[in-house]
């Protein structure tokens, strides 16, 4: 449901509409309230001191003969407005503490939330009790006090929506474009999470109010001669006996203003989180829009002059080690990976679910972050060591050539921006690109990637476009800058057989336009088969086999061997079960001394189980990681590969 759809459904429903139509009242009240009663509240009245209600003051008078009535509707504007401002405070504040972990360095962003967690085990009116009293008691020591109150369930609340948005796949393609962290804050994290935090600014608007009214009616807050609701409730209360109605008129406006508030947020978060029946409102209709179609080249030079002297290798790994710590002790997935791959080469990497290898390719981008460490003898890109140069130095060289493929579509998009706008955003970053030259090429590169009508498409939302259609334009947008490597990550799982073909072709186009590396991952080698040079087999995050893609009917792994008879044969026998590898891949943390692949090996000996096979040089370009290799074609050879040089280009339909 659209963010703008989701709000109207709020009034839509019977206990919203009242919510809001009573707030509005009050709004009205606040705005119109002092122009209309402003006189006869502040008009003194010796000769009806403390009467009780009558046709002229309908809830008595005061000590001085003032209409009460007048004073509690004139009330309304100090009263709404002071609890507004604290709530602004607290929201503000506690935004800002609760992103500050984003930015800042591991160590202070936990000191930060730790602060915040302290602060949150106290319950909010003492805090904001000891708030006022530090400030001065007063109008303005009340709403810091409250504000300051307010702010760590804010803080909190943005810590963890925050960490939330933070782990999905579009925060990461913003890492992989360069995008800096304040910009991802800015553009992709808090945009994503404004909804419950204004849904929670309702609710803590109605608890606000309260809270300043409490203040006032101890003494604390608002002073005379000015005066809200709990002033006015302070004063009633005294003389409850001979005047009840004194009291009932502010305590009855304090009630209508924080349910008014209350139950539009409870409604709110109702519909936002998909907890009430709402119908939905009519689709949005995007206009075609003419743009310029004119991009200009601005180019980092520094950038681009190191690019140009570099090696014919894009990326060069040797011993990859990714651990993550687990308790006192440390869990290493990846354990000694290396890989070399140079420009227009196409690498696969296969093995079953969690051998490794997803988190070898973010490795690979620096997208492994702490309390994940990555290690290696050498981790370059296009010349430059990753691992020996700062954050900061590597964003640049990344950003512009590096290009991540994720596995959902739909996750790799900010739902909250249009498409146009995000592929644009890494022309900006990198190009030096206004916003409407870097839309311009947003618009070109959806058209090189095939989106059909690409200038309407760019103006479009995320949740309009299809899984393969978006499966493009994430492709689209590691074509904004130059892309040295292309590293597509399971990029056709969600996607039917149809459409995976069109993307896989997409990506074969791609590699041969731009020259640009590929490193394709997925659990299906017939898929690798198709569009590799070269295939890495991974097993227990190691490599256990490294061949051409031309010598799979050759291949010497058992493992692979394993994964080559379980691709379903057009020739095979319908009536036989399909072929499955019997056990289970080891645990990370449980990994065997030997041969992690034993247990589940029919040529496994003593041997294996004693010590784990390092690769080794079978033929020309092929190494293998195993002390009993297999001999013999296998009879995958029936099988018919399509190698990459075989796609035509403009085959892709729309």
């Amino acid at each position: 449901m659209h963010a703008r759809t989701r709000w109207l459904a709020v009034v839509r429903t019977p206990l919203g509409a009242a919510a809001l139509l009573l707030l509005v009242a009050m709004v009205t009240l606040a705005v119109l309230g002092p122009a209309i009663w402003g006189d006869r509240a502040v008009q003194v009245d010796t000769d009806a001191i403390h009467q009780g209600p009558s046709a002229a003051h309908l809830l008595g008078t005061d000590g001085l003969g003032r209409d009460i009535l007048a004073r509690v509707l004139v009330a309304t504007r100090m009263s709404l407005g002071l609890a507004a401002l604290a709530v602004a405070i607290a929201v503000g504040l506690g935004t800002l503490i609760g992103a500050a972990p984003a930015v800042l360095p591991r160590r202070l962003g936990r000191l930060i939330t730790g602060a915040v967690n302290i602060a949150v085990a106290f319950p909010a009116l003492l805090l904001a009790l000891f708030f006022a009293v530090v400030f001065g008691v007063g109008t303005q020591g009340a709403v810091l006090g409250i504000g300051l109150a307010g702010a760590p369930s804010f803080a909190r609340l943005t810590q963890t929506h925050s960490a939330s948005v933070d782990g999905l796949d579009f925060v990461a393609a913003a890492r992989v474009a360069g995008v800096s962290r304040f910009r991802i804050l800015r553009r992709h994290i808090l945009p994503n999470i404004a909804e419950p935090l204004v849904v929670n600014a309702t609710i803590g608007a109605g608890a606000a109010l309260l809270a300043f009214a409490g203040l006032s009616f101890l003494g604390i807050g608002v002073q005379a001669p000015s005066y809200d609701w709990g002033r006015l409730l302070g004063d009633g209360i005294n003389r409850i006996y001979s005047n009840p109605a004194g009291a009932l008129g502010p305590a009855v406006a304090v009630m209508l203003a924080g349910l008014a508030f209350n139950l539009l947020g409870e409604t709110a978060a109702a519909v936002v989180g998909g907890r009430a029946r709402t119908r939905p409102g009519r689709a949005p209709t995007v206009p075609p829009t003419a743009i310029d179609e004119t991009v200009d080249e601005a180019v980092d030079n520094d950038v681009s002059d190191s690019l140009d002297t570099l090696e014919d290798i894009v990326l060069r790994i040797d011993d990859l080690r990714v651990s993550f710590p687990a308790g006192k002790d440390w869990v290493t997935p990846v354990r000694g990976v290396s890989l070399t791959m140079r420009a227009g080469e196409a690498v696969g990497i296969v093995g079953e679910s969690g051998s490794g290898k997803s988190l070898t390719a973010l490795a690979a981008s620096r997208l492994i972050e702490e309390p994940g460490v990555v290690s290696a003898g050498r981790l370059d890109f296009c010349g430059i060591p990753l691992l020996g140069t700062p954050a900061r130095g590597t964003r640049r060289v990344l950003g512009r050539s590096l290009a991540m493929v994720f596995q959902d579509p739909m996750k790799s998009f900010n739902p909250t921006m249009r498409v146009g706008r995000q592929l644009a955003e890494t022309a900006v970053e990198h190009q030096g690109l206004d916003p409407r030259a870097a839309l311009a090429r947003a618009i070109d590169r959806l058209d090189a990637v095939r989106v059909p009508a690409p200038a309407r498409r760019a103006r479009q939302y995320p949740h309009e476009f299809s899984g393969g259609m978006l499966q493009r334009a994430m492709i689209g947008m590691g074509l904004m800058n130059t892309p040295r490597l292309v590293v597509a990550d399971e990029p056709t799982t969600a996607l039917d057989v149809t459409v995976q073909r069109q993307v896989l072709r997409l990506l074969a186009e791609v590699r041969a336009e731009t020259d640009a590396a590929i490193l394709l991952i997925s659990h299906d080698i017939a898929v690798i088969s198709q569009m590799c040079d070269r295939v890495l087999v991974m097993y227990a995050g190691r490599i256990v086999e490294d061949l051409p893609v031309t010598e799979l009917r050759t291949a010497r792994h058992p493992y692979t061997r394993a994964l080559l008879d379980v691709v379903p044969d057009l020739d095979a026998d319908r009536t036989s079960p399909l072929g499955v590898i019997a056990g289970r891949p080891p645990e990370p943390g449980q990994f065997p001394t030997g041969c992690a692949f034993a247990d589940r090996c029919g040529f496994a000996t003593a041997a294996c189980r004693d010590e784990d096979p390092q690769l080794s040089q079978v033929d020309s370009g092929h190494q293998v990681a195993c002390w009993h290799p297999v001999d013999g074609e296998h009879s995958v050879a029936k099988q018919a590969f399509v190698p990459v040089e075989t796609v035509k280009a403009g085959e892709i339909g729309g």
